[in-house]
């Protein structure tokens, strides 16, 4: 490393946010980067552990320490390039992973990690600001067409890189724009859109067509994909919402978050939301129910939206204020993780269960809670029983399921064609003469992403997408150059 006594001789030094009272005002990023130098002495935190755990924390293995020492050198081209060499797309990551590299990282062992996330983001986003990020077009064409069907992170990394090896390459998407959920289910606050429009205006002269308001099974049948494709990659992520299956659940005010996340993503974007349709929360008590990302991300937005009162409720038990690091170190620990969004204003509230919903002339007013007591049973595994006599009731007039995915929605594109599925009901790949191929029961249908593995995080997707157009590329070519 440049400097080897550099975390003995550097505080660790973040990113800082607008104002709560400022940025609640607006839909845009609030982030305050860093400036070079800052940048450059945060590089050079970077120790010359021997063991880079963070490579292993990092599920598309980002090479961290190379590009901390270039930046640390003020070698922001060669960072780049770098960083580039395993992820395609580190504008995303930079700015919504929750950055596992840092709880891996050697000096998180004393709550210092380096700063790894915003590092990649500023060299990224140097990168655009220099006119570096530039089209990497194949030097020849294989003459093999690929369908990728999804176009979230997963699919847009797969396709990139068998663009990138020579296919011609065609993502189908259901939705009338381009991105998946980074497009409607990521909040603009978290991430704006232009970031997407230039990954795809590069994708686009890389030779990747893009076909959106295309449902497979509905506008094209998926058996015509598999005839007229070499190959298709089922990339179309997991999209079917766990539910709440409790007395009052159909009152009018009670919603998956998705479809609430999705209207502002879409005001935001200038798309009309009709007014029958709107699922606001101006002036409303909220109550979120599930406390990970999806649901602080419904917190964020509420209280943009002027909500009355913001309450995220979640079934497990608080989780400590700091990991035991020798028992969790370098792994991604278990511990109370309080966002921007948090911050904004939110009651939380943990180990409680949903009872009821309750109302009048249809419409929810109430949410019945009862607390939770978590206990290990004979084998060491926890299980939840009600608290006697600890019910209570909270207001609610719009109450947003944020519990999570179960697996991929399955409509005509997993139906007709008849894809295994495994016993999540996830798409089912690899096996143990092939493993890691990516490659589903049927010839030529391949699948990436939170379709295969269930919901995930963006690196994940991404690492898949880029590792299914490696398996790809071998099934077509008998070979391939594309890393992993």
């Amino acid at each position: 490393m440049g400097k080897p006594t550099g975390f003995k001789e550097i505080p660790r030094h973040d990113r800082r946010y607008a104002p709560i009272e400022e940025r609640v005002r607006h839909w845009r990023e609030f982030v305050i980067p860093l400036n070079d130098t800052e940048l450059a002495r945060q590089g050079a935190r970077c120790m010359d552990c021997g063991i880079p755990y963070c490579h292993e924390g990092c599920p598309v293995n980002n090479i961290i320490p190379d590009w901390n020492d270039l930046v640390y050198r003020h070698d922001w081209r060669q960072a780049l390039d770098v960083l580039h060499s395993t992820n395609n797309f580190p504008e995303f990551t930079g700015r919504i992973c929750p950055a596992p590299c840092e709880a891996a990282c050697t000096l998180n062992i004393t709550d210092e990690p380096v700063t790894i996330k915003t590092i990649e983001c500023a060299i990224i986003d140097k990168g655009w600001e220099e006119g570096w990020v530039l089209p990497e077009i194949a030097s020849h064409r294989t003459g093999k067409r690929i369908a990728v069907v999804g176009s979230g992170p997963a699919g847009l990394a797969c396709a990139q890189q068998l663009a990138r090896a020579g296919h011609s390459v065609v993502v189908f998407e259901k939705q009338d724009r381009i991105g998946g959920l980074l497009r409607y289910g990521i909040p603009d606050f978290k991430m704006e859109k232009y970031h997407i429009d230039r990954r795809m205006a590069q994708m686009q002269a890389e030779g990747v067509e893009f076909r959106p308001n295309t449902q497979i099974g509905l506008h094209i049948s998926p058996r015509t994909l598999v005839e007229d494709f070499d190959a298709l990659v089922l990339a179309a992520g997991a999209e079917h919402p766990r539910d709440l299956s409790v007395p009052g659940r159909e009152l009018a005010g009670t919603h998956f978050a998705m479809d609430f996340l999705v209207q502002q993503n879409a005001r935001i974007a200038g798309i009309p939301v009709p007014d029958d349709k709107a699922i606001l929360a101006t002036d409303r008590h909220v109550v979120v129910i599930g406390g990970g990302d999806t649901g602080s991300d419904c917190v964020g937005t509420s209280v943009r939206q002027g909500a009355a009162s913001v309450t995220q409720l979640e079934i497990m038990p608080r989780p400590p204020e700091r990991e035991n690091k020798d028992l969790t170190w370098p792994h991604w620990p278990l511990k109370l993780r309080t966002s921007t969004s948090h911050e904004e204003g939110c009651e939380r509230d943990w180990a409680v269960t949903s009872k009821a919903l309750s109302g009048s002339n249809g419409t929810v007013e109430r949410l019945h809670l009862a607390r939770l007591n978590w206990v290990p049973d004979d084998n060491g595994r926890w299980s939840m029983q009600e608290v006697a006599d600890s019910e209570f009731t909270i207001p609610a007039d719009l109450v947003l399921l944020a519990m999570g995915f179960i697996h991929p929605v399955h409509d005509a594109l997993v139906t007709e064609l008849d894809v295994a599925l495994d016993d999540r009901g996830n798409v089912k790949a690899d096996t143990e003469a092939d493993p890691g191929s990516y490659r589903t029961n049927l010839d030529k249908v391949f699948t990436c992403g939170d379709m295969r593995r269930g919901q995930s995080l963006v690196v994940w997707a991404i690492r898949e997408g880029r590792q299914c157009a490696r398996s790809v590329d071998q099934f077509l070519m008998g070979h391939s150059d594309l890393p992993r």
